[in-house]
């Protein structure tokens, strides 16, 4: 059954059109956005300051937040805001908005995007999944960037604002005209397990999937897949025999299991997908 709706969001239709959205709501969930991605938040000794990136990513998706929030405040039919907003309230933790977001977004016909990385195809790489209420499509970096910029290890690097093609994707409109470099509909997901760093989408048949960096295919029967947006956090804890603490890294387990199960709400009404259950451990 879907989520129903707040009124604010039962009260418009939600659009990607460019003609009917306001230039300034627009702006904010394109424009803004890339250039809150792209900031500078480090310097070279944040290299040995412990915590550094997780306070840095909290930063980043604050400002995301408030920007997509007020997007749709200056026009709430901005697809883009909205889409943004369900999976920033799913980041923050917060299920229930996130469940009213996207509800609105994909009775629209939208999708809620995250950039990703797929450790069985190409780590070194990105990929950006949307997910509608038809299917799970996967799209490589340069499908929706052009060029890919690289820098260390060859890691990816975001494009700009003037790439509005790029930031209208991953706010949930992607242009019609790009292929998925695989399109997976939700009947061929048979589960959805989650763990520490990725969740994996075992499929009922495979597809197959390039790296846009090494342009090598790998056929895959599950996706496992870490969707960008989240880290983990340190903690001390006492080695055994040892009189020192220690410091070890956990994984953000609770956020892959809310996106799982929020997602099933909207594309599985018939609770085919099975979803084991949580249990971090070591590892992935």
């Amino acid at each position: 059954m879907m989520t129903a709706l707040a009124p604010a969001l039962l009260a418009v239709t939600l659009t990607c059109d460019p003609a009917a959205i306001d230039p300034k709501s627009w702006s904010l969930t394109t424009r803004a956005q890339a250039l809150n991605v792209t900031a500078d938040r480090y310097d070279w000794l944040d290299g040995f300051a412990l915590g550094k990136h997780e306070l840095a990513l909290a930063d980043l998706n604050d400002r995301a937040t408030r920007l997509a929030e007020r997007a749709r405040e200056i026009d709430p039919r901005n697809l883009m805001a909205s889409s943004l907003l369900a999976r920033q309230m799913l980041i923050e933790g917060d299920a229930e908005r996130a469940e009213e977001f996207m509800a609105a977004v994909m009775r629209d016909g939208g999708a809620v995007v995250w950039t990703a990385t797929l450790y069985d195809v190409d780590a070194r790489t990105y990929f950006v999944l949307a997910f509608d209420r038809d299917a799970l499509r996967v799209f490589r970096f340069d499908q929706l960037v052009g060029p890919v910029e690289r820098g260390f290890y060859g890691i990816p690097k975001f494009p700009g604002p003037e790439n509005e093609r790029f930031w209208r994707a991953v706010a949930g409109c992607i242009d019609p005209e790009v292929q998925p470099e695989a399109a997976v509909p939700w009947s061929d997901v048979r589960e959805i397990k989650a763990g520490n760093w990725v969740l994996w989408f075992k499929l009922t048949r495979p597809i197959t999937v390039s790296s846009d960096r090494t342009h090598k295919k790998k056929e895959l029967r599950e996706i496992k897949v870490n969707l960008h947006g989240r880290t983990g956090t340190l903690e001390e804890y006492k080695p055994v025999g040892s009189d020192r603490l220690a410091l070890r890294g956990r994984g953000p387990a609770g956020y892959q299991d809310m996106v799982r199960r929020t997602l099933v709400k909207f594309v599985d009404p018939y609770k085919r997908i099975a979803l084991p259950p949580l249990k971090p451990g070591v590892g992935w």
